[in-house]
């Protein structure tokens, strides 16, 4: 029917209903059908989860990218890096859903699981960035309202990434896992003209991006301040 990208649950996840966070919910032979499938048709496959062993299975399975990828241990981080798979930590939407999740009338089952989740996935986002593995900008947006999504720097930098690696995991690395390295990523010739600007310097102070001053899409420019 056109979809551009498979994305299924190897397990569990923080605001599914009846699941625990970790749980596997397919059997390896059952990813693998998915990703051959997928990848026959030229189609990149995205992975979300949370648990160790659904997360190992994934990176054998073949999958393309681990979203939360929240119980990482060193196994699993290194399989991805021998593999090349891409890991997808959205580390800011803890604070907003333990913060604002109950009075958005978030299930106290979830904000449980929320919980639960939050501290294991800030140490497997520093582990994976310390061991060198491809860690690409992730946010979630829509777990908290979209436009919120340039938190996401600040704790990246807090975490383990230099300002530079944190820009760099939402614009050259995302624009390989995207296999868009020869459309996006990079401002040079021949690319989409896709630019952004904030009047601080970013690799001084990360939380420049949280307030972007200027938009340009495909060389048409929709916000400037």
């Amino acid at each position: 029917y056109g979809a551009d990208l498979t994305k299924f649950c190897a397990t569990g996840g923080v605001f599914s209903k009846g699941t625990r966070v970790g749980m596997t919910q397919y059997t390896l032979e059952e990813m693998q059908a998915i990703v051959d499938e997928s990848h026959t048709h030229d189609r990149k496959v995205a992975a979300h989860a949370h648990g160790t062993e659904g997360i190992k299975r994934a990176i054998l399975a073949g999958v393309d990218s681990i979203e939360h990828a929240s119980f990482l241990d060193r196994e699993a981080i290194r399989m991805g890096i021998d593999r090349g798979t891409y890991f997808a930590l959205d580390i800011y939407n803890t604070e907003y859903t333990l913060e604002q999740g109950a009075a958005n009338g978030v299930p106290e089952e979830n904000i449980n699981k929320e919980r639960e989740v939050g501290t294991r996935q800030r140490e497997s986002f520093s582990l994976a960035v310390k061991m060198g593995a491809r860690v690409v900008f992730a946010t979630d947006a829509g777990v908290y309202p979209h436009g919120d999504n340039g938190k996401q720097f600040a704790r990246a930098v807090r975490f383990g990434m230099t300002p530079a690696q944190a820009i760099q995991s939402a614009t050259a690395v995302t624009a390989d896992l995207l296999g868009w390295e020869d459309r996006v990523g990079e401002i040079r010739p021949g690319l989409y003209a896709d630019i952004i600007a904030v009047h601080g310097d970013p690799l001084a102070d990360i939380a420049e991006l949280e307030d972007v001053d200027f938009v340009m899409k495909g060389g048409v420019i929709y916000k400037h301040k």
